[in-house]
């Protein structure tokens, strides 16, 4: 490793608006920023889409641009990741397993490469370090509507630690884009990014996932009781919580409540069988065991959920029980559950089926 100079970042540049001014808000901050672009996928690679938008935006700001190919990785990491929790009748964000593993992992290596203490992006979220025991947290940002920490929990200290975040306390989406438009940068009005941003636009996750060889096996639709209530064309094609383009008329308003990969069962019921209090998860990162029991914690079952409070307690080995003061309604599998102490991240998980 060179020596660090602490006045250099490597930050994750798409072109797109947010990190774009995550850029210009380091440079307006001293700092000699190099933008890194990420090829995820080897179209990318081969032709080379989406990097125009990153070399237009990293001419426009005056700095080096650099790039990595993450493609075979991410096929298999958190394309598989994708793949494999579908078939399981589970629900992923792929966000949350490329972030540390693919993002962040590469996003330190260049660092180290090229002497750059710190890593940026233009997440909405921030850092936070307790003093007395030198412990490195992800905050929420000012701006509660765009806040990402929810995404961010997966991450070590040793990412947080050398971490910047420039829009963590910018107010509204609006002001990133006047800061673009005061440099006259072209991508100031440039829509935000895709969902999934593997998956074309014009494509679909069902039709993205048939390809990748997982198969829409039919079965039953079935009640709490296991009676048979019609049939389905498989267990790709629902989540859970879903009402609409069920395919089956049950003369009331019916939802999904449970999936089973094994019997290619999906279970439909009542939307008060969606709500519960105690949630399971699993693969558990806690940034402190002193919080389990402790008073005055939160936690979102999905990213545009409201934090809830709750009590976490060990279930196992590996599990964390999560009792909510009100019930939670549509705790999916698959998706995360993250735990708030205030405004820091302190860990979170996978959902489990309890």
């Amino acid at each position: 490793m060179t020596s660090m100079k602490k006045n250099k970042v490597i930050l994750g540049l798409s072109g797109g608006v947010d990190s774009t001014a995550a850029a210009l808000i380091l440079q307006e901050n001293g700092y000699d920023v190099t933008g890194l672009y990420f090829d995820v996928t080897p179209e990318a690679v081969r032709e080379g889409t989406g990097r125009k938008q990153a070399e237009q935006a990293a001419k426009q700001l005056g700095i080096d641009l650099i790039y990595r190919d993450v493609s075979r990785d991410f096929e298999e990491i958190v394309i598989g990741n994708f793949r494999d929790e579908y078939a399981r009748a589970r629900t992923p964000n792929p966000c949350i397993v490329c972030n540390p593993l693919i993002k962040f992992r590469t996003l330190l290596e260049a660092a180290d490469s090229a002497g750059a203490y710190h890593i940026a992006t233009g997440h909405y979220a921030g850092t936070f370090r307790d003093n007395e025991t030198g412990t490195w947290y992800i905050k929420k940002a000012v701006n509660a509507r765009k806040d990402q920490s929810y995404m961010l929990y997966r991450l070590g200290q040793e990412v947080i630690s050398r971490l910047l975040l420039p829009l963590d306390r910018v107010e509204d989406k609006e002001q990133v884009r006047e800061m673009a438009r005061a440099r006259a940068l072209k991508n100031s009005d440039a829509r935000d990014s895709q969902e999934i941003c593997f998956i074309d636009e014009k494509d679909n996750y069902k039709d993205f996932l048939r390809r990748r060889g997982v198969k829409p096996s039919p079965g039953n639709f079935v009640d709490a009781c296991g009676n048979v209530l019609g049939r389905h064309d498989g267990i790709l094609n629902f989540t859970i919580g879903q009402r609409k383009g069920l395919g089956i008329a049950l003369g009331k308003p019916a939802f999904v409540t449970a999936i089973d990969s094994e019997s290619d069962e999906v279970v439909l019921g009542d939307n008060e069988d969606l709500f519960k209090r105690e949630i399971f998860s699993e693969e558990n990162l806690l940034v402190d065991e002193k919080y389990l029991g402790d008073s005055g914690i939160t936690a979102k079952i999905r990213y545009a959920a409201k934090p809830a409070s709750v009590r976490l307690e060990r279930a196992g080995d590996d599990r964390i029980r999560a009792c909510f003061d009100e019930p939670q309604r549509a705790a999916t599998p698959g998706q995360s559950i993250v735990f708030y102490k205030g405004d820091l991240v302190i860990g979170g998980g996978f959902i489990t089926a309890g």
